[in-house]
């Protein structure tokens, strides 16, 4: 299998960018995406080449390391995974692939497709948490919670922090991130003490950093491999209107 690549190169967040084209004739449908380009980087080593750097970490989807635009699209053209799940079998023999890291100001280039997502965590310890007393586990129907609600705070819950939002979004806003994260906790009783705190300390952080606003395009909630829905962001502006006037 033959794909023709067209990846963007970058020495480090200083220098200019740009794509370089590669042939490469050693794809198979079984690999991933990831497993594909660790083949190419181990001809460009053979060559006496600067391999291509990209970021992973689990391989299991379940820490979002692995991002990168592919054809247009964050994580790759198939829906509801991450990259290091995208599959050779996806792309037809002889294909264009442009691959590319995520553009956002906030997510500055570190080298070729990896960025700097610190921004994320910066937005996380403004408030993405609950202050409570370290201990041994209290038994799970110590604090009795609605099940609609536990459900609802989980699937918040599971959103990765991996960036597709941002990077999907036209004004590169990250409110579907911070939304899930505010999210998570404003439907358990637990984190219902510091609600007000952490809604305006979180957005706040978010702005500062240059993430841009919604304009209820959906792409994020399109592109995010964890299906994260935009009723978040719903919730999320109430939670802060709510802070506002309290």
């Amino acid at each position: 299998m033959r794909v023709k690549l067209k990846i963007w190169r970058q020495k480090d967040a200083n220098s200019k960018g740009a794509f370089v084209n590669y042939d490469f004739d050693g794809a198979s449908p079984e690999m991933s995406f990831l497993e594909m380009l660790d083949a190419l980087n181990t001809r460009l080593i053979e060559k006496g080449e600067d391999p291509i750097a990209f970021d992973s970490d689990c391989r299991e989807g379940i820490c979002g390391a692995c991002g990168m635009y592919i054809n247009g699209y964050p994580h790759g053209p198939v829906k509801g995974i991450t990259t290091c799940h995208l599959s050779m079998r996806y792309f037809k023999d002889g294909q264009n692939i442009v691959v590319e890291p995520w553009r956002s100001k906030a997510f500055p280039v570190i080298r070729d497709l990896i960025v700097d997502r610190n921004s994320f965590d910066k937005i996380q310890v403004a408030g993405g948490f609950i202050s409570t007393n370290v201990g041994s586990a209290p038994d799970s129907h110590a604090i009795p919670v609605i099940k609609e609600k536990s459900d609802h705070s989980f699937d918040s819950a599971i959103c990765i922090g991996c960036g597709a939002c941002v990077a999907a979004c036209k004004n590169a806003s990250a409110m579907l991130f911070v939304s899930a994260k505010v999210s998570q906790y404003a439907q358990i009783p637990q984190g219902k003490i510091e609600a007000k705190e952490r809604v305006e300390a979180m957005i706040q952080k978010m702005d500062e950093l240059g993430f841009g606003n919604c304009t209820n395009t959906g792409a994020c909630e399109a592109q995010c491999p964890k299906e994260i829905s935009v009723i978040n962001i719903a919730r999320m502006n109430r939670e802060f209107y709510v802070a506002k006037i309290s």
